[in-house]
């Protein structure tokens, strides 16, 4: 597999509703997306940073410098027998796995197609349908969130996930646990609390929840570890797992029962292989996060949640929860028993709307491989690139 071209765009897409969490809230979706172009075929990647350094220190501008002025020298113009060699190529970047992730990405469905095989023939999945949860934003008011469950519970969604903060959480989920009895419910903090506030979570453990992801500072095992030992509701971690090492601390040191995977957050598909592989060896079961990803990292999502070790409904939702029209034909829907079926044409398996995609374009940059021989692209290493602001 040979790179020959990258092209970065920053995309905004308006949300169908009003996404909110302990982080803010947001009205419209901006992000990065990679193409890279090789041998008659092309992979798409997409990158889950955000516009602000919240849920990580990354956003859409250190994506855009990263792959730009780094990540594109180190692979166009490469030979790769496999997209599991674009991670090593890249090793020499610390951190800004986001950045690296979503051009990672893209080589596995650039590969996929090549090949005409399934993303999730590639990577290892095993499953031809899989389970889906949804995720719920914190609400107006209690009333608002009841029927929004109310909604999603009726479209088929096999599992509830609420926001809360401090302020928004015993009251809301009481409240819904005695509308809807005993339905799959977790909650999701986004690193919210602190350890002083055990005793409040601690009262979460009455409502019988499957999980608590997040509750505690994002890189403090040690303090998530401590809670876990004082609460009977399993936590989950998202944000703190940063890589396959954080994992295994986290996993020795009792700090969670369950792990969050997102590929954007660990580096791509390759290190979440590496960190499904490493749960299910220790008795730990996966789900698939979301990032409010449009269909283009939604289908991605599909591919690796078919993978065996992600035994719990994951975050990937139906595209009209998002975004109307979305980037990808056909959107990608939930069938009545709340699963999602995992394409099966050649790479993700989904026709992308290039119409859609030009329209939601704020700027786009192409990188190609110099002619010269040993030459790469990019700004800094001798190659060529041609840009556009809209």
């Amino acid at each position: 597999m040979k790179i020959d071209r990258l092209e970065l765009r920053l995309l905004k897409l308006p949300l169908v509703h009003f996404f909110e969490t302990s982080f803010g809230r947001i009205d419209e979706k901006h992000f990065i997306l990679v193409r890279l172009d090789g041998d008659g075929a092309s992979g798409y990647g997409e990158s889950v940073a955000e516009l602000d350094p919240y849920y990580s220190c990354e956003t859409n501008d250190t994506v855009w410098h990263i792959v730009a002025d780094f990540v594109a020298p180190r692979v166009l113009g490469r030979e790769f027998a496999h997209p599991r060699e674009i991670s090593p190529a890249l090793k020499a970047i610390r951190g800004n796995n986001m950045a690296k992730a979503a051009v990672e990405m893209a080589a596995w469905d650039l590969f996929a197609r090549q090949r005409g095989e399934s993303l999730a023939r590639v990577l290892g999945g095993t499953r031809e349908r899989i389970a889906s949860g949804v995720s719920i934003g914190i609400q107006p008011s209690v009333d608002a969130l009841v029927g929004k469950v109310e909604r999603e519970l009726a479209a088929g969604y096999r599992r509830i996930k609420i926001k809360i903060k401090p302020g928004w959480d015993l009251h809301p989920v009481e409240s819904v646990r005695a509308r809807f009895g005993a339905i799959p419910l977790m909650v999701d903090a986004n690193a919210a609390y602190t350890s002083a506030d055990a005793d409040h979570l601690a009262r979460l453990d009455a409502f019988d929840l499957m999980m608590i992801e997040q509750p505690l500072d994002y890189d403090d095992v040690a303090e998530h570890a401590a809670l876990q030992r004082r609460l009977k509701t399993a936590i989950c971690l998202d944000e703190s797992i940063k890589s396959l090492a954080v994992a295994r601390e986290a996993i020795a040191a009792g700090a969670c029962r369950i792990i969050n995977i997102k590929p954007g957050r660990v580096g791509g598909f390759a290190e979440s292989i590496r960190l499904h592989d490493l749960c299910a060896a220790h008795g730990i079961p996966v789900w698939h996060g979301g990032m409010l990803e449009s269909g283009i990292g939604r289908a991605a999502n599909i591919h690796l949640s078919s993978l065996p070790n992600f035994s719990l409904p994951g975050d990937v939702a139906a595209s009209r929860r998002y975004f109307d029209p979305d980037l990808i034909e056909p959107p990608i829907e939930v069938a009545a028993d709340g699963t999602i079926p995992v394409p099966t044409g050649p790479g993700l398996g989904v026709t992308i709307r290039e119409d859609r995609v030009d329209r939601a374009t704020l700027k786009k940059a192409a990188f190609e491989a110099a002619t010269q021989q040993g030459g790469q692209a990019g700004r800094q290493e001798g190659g060529k690139a041609e840009a556009e602001v809209r």
